[in-house]
């Protein structure tokens, strides 16, 4: 099992923040300086929550390998690993009691229908926020609940509409003067519940519906929000699932398919004393060498590669 240990944490998050202060030459040697967000906030479902309490809904770690007290600063959450791109902290997770200008206003089983209450919250922006938006995985896995009673078909039509819906939602953050980083839904049709529904189920390839069913809400999404590169930067957090899937020795994955987290360790409760032990020739689930935490939800492997990408995007996008 591979602990990062918060100074390699802090150095990697710090190098992003320094990218955000340099000049960039644009055409005709024309000096235009990076966009360097005086807040971060952050919308959505649990995948972005932290809670009161320093607890993640993925795999919580230790202060160190030596003490097994759990510390927030470690195996952080995609957007922790983003604010601190630009030396940020959210209220959650500040035990050094600096500034905080992060707000996470995502929620545990958000859908997409709730993410207009929770931007009703952020109040007036200033041109100088940068906001996260990721949401939809719970959508899916309802709609997918509802199968076979309901078509395969229709199921797409509304996640189709639930796509839409949210790229609506993105655009009138955009519009008030916000600049949007917004993820598409990891492909659920790779994750230990789908394979685990495809072992129990022979009426159809069930990983493969929830593939497809991912897709439609993602390509609808993809397909309405204003993607001018300007106001809104898109991170293709489906595309990073299936390659890590694909070529996981590449990402330093030694398990792409099994949940890390014991079964009785139910998200937030799952931290590195119940991991997965080594069984025969498999190894123990470590937080960065198993890509799930549990059956839907990313371990912190995935949220460092989904943070690199969202730090990466802010710091590229001509916002």
């Amino acid at each position: 099992m591979r602990l990062m240990n918060r100074a390699a944490q802090a150095a990697a998050w710090g190098a992003g923040a320094g990218l955000c202060s340099l000049l960039v030459s644009c055409g005709g040697g024309t000096q235009v300086e990076k966009f360097v967000p005086t807040r971060l906030i952050v919308l959505g479902d649990e995948t972005s929550v932290i809670n009161t309490d320093g607890t993640k809904y993925s795999i919580n770690g230790p202060a160190s390998a030596t003490d097994p007290t759990l510390d927030c600063r470690t195996n952080p959450t995609w957007v922790q690993v983003l604010a601190g791109a630009y030396g940020m902290v959210f209220a959650q997770c500040n035990p050094n009691a600096i500034a905080v200008r992060a707000l996470t206003l995502s929620a545990p089983g958000a859908k997409v229908a709730d993410i207009a209450a929770q931007a009703a919250q952020v109040g007036p922006l200033t041109g100088f926020e940068l906001v996260t938006v990721l949401a939809g995985a719970n959508d899916i896995l309802a709609q997918y609940a509802r199968y076979p009673a309901v078509s395969a078909d229709q199921l797409s039509a509304e996640l189709e509409a639930t796509g839409a819906a949210l790229a609506a939602q993105v655009n009138a953050l955009a519009d008030a003067g916000g600049k949007v980083i917004v993820a598409t839904v990891p492909d659920l049709g790779l994750s230990p519940f789908a394979y685990a529904e495809r072992a129990a189920h022979t009426d159809t390839d069930r990983a493969a519906l929830l593939s497809r069913l991912t897709l439609r809400l993602n390509a609808k999404l993809r397909a309405n929000i204003v993607n001018d590169g300007r106001r809104i930067g898109l991170l293709l957090a489906d595309e990073l699932v299936q390659t890590v899937v694909k070529f996981p020795a590449s990402y330093g994955y030694a398990n792409v398919v099994s949940a890390a987290c014991l079964s009785t360790a139910v998200l937030p409760g799952c931290n590195t004393t119940t991991l997965q032990p080594a069984v025969g020739t498999v190894a123990a689930a470590g937080s960065f060498t198993w890509l799930w935490a549990d059956a839907t939800h990313l371990s912190p492997g995935g949220h460092n590669q989904l943070g690199a990408q969202a730090a990466s995007r802010a710091a590229g996008n001509p916002f």
